[in-house]
């Protein structure tokens, strides 16, 4: 499927998705009660047959926090791009892929660690390079008058 019925094809899936084509990949945006079950639809559909999660990557947006996903299918050779946000900076939550995607365990590690997001049934969620006296420096809002980090 090239990248426009490729979005066609999400929407039937997840008609709530915010579903575009971007420049180089098909967007998703979907909210967080919904991420999981459509990154399991994706991976399982014989359609699409997402087997790999080429990326993991967290965002702080200002007001949200997300992830963004990046998907490849090894068998029809095409790639998606899938979004999540949360409002909740105080308690930043979102389901683990981690059953999906074992990579994801190490990713959504580091998105803990450096951003706050906690990732629900992740079997290992523990911080990665820092230790607790640390922040999430990748957050907008981080200071750290010790060591000097600012914007």
């Amino acid at each position: 499927m090239d990248k426009k019925q490729l979005a066609e094809f999400i929407k039937t899936l997840e008609p709530a998705a915010d579903v575009k084509e971007g420049k180089q990949f098909a967007e998703v945006t979907v909210a967080a009660p919904l991420l999981y079950s459509l990154l399991k639809r994706l991976r399982e559909n014989t359609d699409t047959s997402f087997d790999y999660l080429m990326c993991l990557t967290g965002v702080d947006y200002g007001q949200d926090l997300g992830v963004v996903y990046h998907l490849h299918s090894t068998n029809h050779k095409h790639s998606v791009v899938v979004k999540a946000r949360t409002s909740d900076r105080q308690n930043p939550n979102l389901d683990s892929v981690c059953d999906i995607w074992k990579t994801a365990e190490f990713h959504e590690r580091e998105v803990f660690d450096l951003l706050g997001i906690r990732f629900n049934n992740h079997p290992d969620l523990r911080r990665l390079f820092l230790d607790n006296s640390w922040g999430f420096p990748l957050r907008k809002d981080y200071v750290d008058d010790i060591n000097i980090v600012s914007k």
